[in-house]
């Protein structure tokens, strides 16, 4: 029995060694925190291109489907537990079941438009759905591989689509085969204009696009006071102090003339909400690749809902916003009250804000599927607590060529977190990290200041 429960790797002297060999990693991986922008070795690409599902993928589409805004259409629903699709993600799919087989094939034809619904489903105790339950994202095909058993006959799919729209659910019903299909409204995406543009007289234009500098400013000054000097004596124009003022104006000044003063404007500006998101984002991660995050406040508050580590009631709220500006306030918030990453069944510590990095070039987290068609959404973690190892390390399948993994637990409860990944090349940096599960994840924020300022985010 002892040989048995050893070649399953589930005995108690493997577990009691696993934890042991996890608090000696703990200890050496204080060495293994590094810069991964300067990381050598591994493809920092290879991840977003999903390279494990093999590269005899076909592509079928090189184009955006994009629907009009609050349209009306009918696509085929794919309901994933665990995963909030977000615009311009990228979701790796293996498929099995004859139904969604059948029905994705379909989607992929030439004659069709490649796109169709993902939505999760939550476990709730009262069996209520509630508004963010009926809110989605339409998803396109853009690479597609048919296999078939030549024994059993049984077909598989491997695809890789990306997400596009928000939807809200309006119906939806079973077809003649058992596919899910249903219709949804495409939910607008609101570019508010600047605030304070109707306020603004034409006098304080040349001030907003580009403020004075302190050299342009002494030099105005100079010119002036030696144009004023002609018209007074030498002696008084030679020992006269210069008095040298900066322009006051700026593109908030205009908000003086509103009901309103200006730090309430300053606190839906674009440029302030992007300059508080990126000193945030560097005390998570000091490494960032600042080059591949997005300029535009769209494409930015959908790039922070994915690569946080938010749950799916957070994610689905940022869904339900239309305007870039809302997201944007509502994952500030998020950013400074989080402090840790806690265990979402027992609230145990299981890493730091400030461990979170990108392995992947897009950004720390990022969607896989294993070979059993689950899709993880899984964030690269430099160091964690609170973990103990189960099972052997394996190499087959993984996420990040050149990296073995093992299933990784939660110590106080036993509930999956995710995996370890570990080099299996001396050149690669670094040569250990954790893949933590976003679905096994929740931020844990500053004791009652969470609920208080999204209250006056909102």
């Amino acid at each position: 029995m002892e040989d048995l429960a050893m070649l399953l790797g589930n005995s108690d002297s493997e577990e009691s060694g696993d934890e042991n060999r996890n608090n000696e990693m703990h200890d050496d991986e204080e060495e293994i925190h590094v810069n991964t922008t300067t990381a050598t070795g591994f493809d920092r690409h290879l991840p977003s291109a999903h390279s494990y599902l093999g590269n005899d993928m076909e592509d079928v589409h090189s184009g955006r489907t994009i629907h009009d805004d609050e349209s009306y259409i009918d696509i085929p629903l794919y309901m994933l537990p665990g995963i909030v699709l977000i615009p311009d993600q990228v979701i790796p799919l293996h498929l099995f079941q004859p139904q969604m087989v059948a029905m994705m094939k379909k989607v992929a034809e030439p004659e069709n438009d490649k796109t169709f619904g993902i939505m999760t489903y939550r476990n709730r105790n009262d069996g209520e759905m509630d508004e963010l339950d009926y809110i989605g994202t339409t998803a396109e095909i853009f690479s597609i591989k048919d296999e078939t058993d030549d024994i059993s006959g049984i077909s598989t799919l491997r695809i890789k689509a990306r997400g596009r729209q928000r939807f809200r659910l309006i119906e939806s019903r079973r077809d003649i085969t058992g596919v899910l299909r249903a219709k949804v409204k495409i939910m607008p995406e609101r570019i508010l204009p600047e605030n304070l543009c109707g306020a603004r007289p034409p006098s304080h234009f040349k001030f907003c696009c580009k403020p004075m500098s302190a050299s342009d400013t002494i030099a105005a000054l100079k010119l002036n006071v030696e144009k004023k000097s002609i018209f007074m004596k030498p002696k008084v124009a030679e020992t006269a102090p210069v008095a040298v003022k900066r322009h006051r104006i700026n593109k908030l000044t205009c908000a003086n003339y509103t009901w309103w003063p200006p730090w309430v404007y300053k606190r839906f500006d674009t440029d302030v909400l992007f300059q508080e998101i990126m000193k945030e984002l560097r005390s998570w991660n000091d490494s960032l690749n600042e080059a591949k995050i997005p300029q535009t406040p769209t494409e930015l508050s959908f790039w922070l809902a994915q690569n946080l580590p938010l749950d799916d009631t957070i994610r689905l709220r940022l869904l339900s916003y239309d305007s870039a500006i809302q997201r944007l306030r509502y994952e500030l918030v998020v950013m400074k009250t989080c402090t840790v990453l806690q265990c979402k069944y027992c609230n145990a510590p299981i890493a730091n804000k400030n461990d979170v990095f990108s392995m992947a070039v897009e950004g720390p987290m990022g969607a896989f599927v294993n070979p059993a068609g689950h899709v993880h959404e899984t964030l690269t973690i430099y160091k964690v607590q609170n973990i103990q190892l189960i099972g052997r390390s394996s190499t087959e399948h993984s996420w990040f060529p050149g990296y073995s993994w093992k299933i990784a637990q939660c110590k106080s409860c036993a509930n999956h977190m995710g995996w370890k990944f570990k080099a299996t090349h001396k050149n690669f940096t670094p040569q250990l990290f954790w893949g933590m599960c976003r679905s096994s994840l929740v931020p844990g924020m500053k004791s009652g200041e969470m609920n208080k300022n999204l209250q006056a985010y909102r």
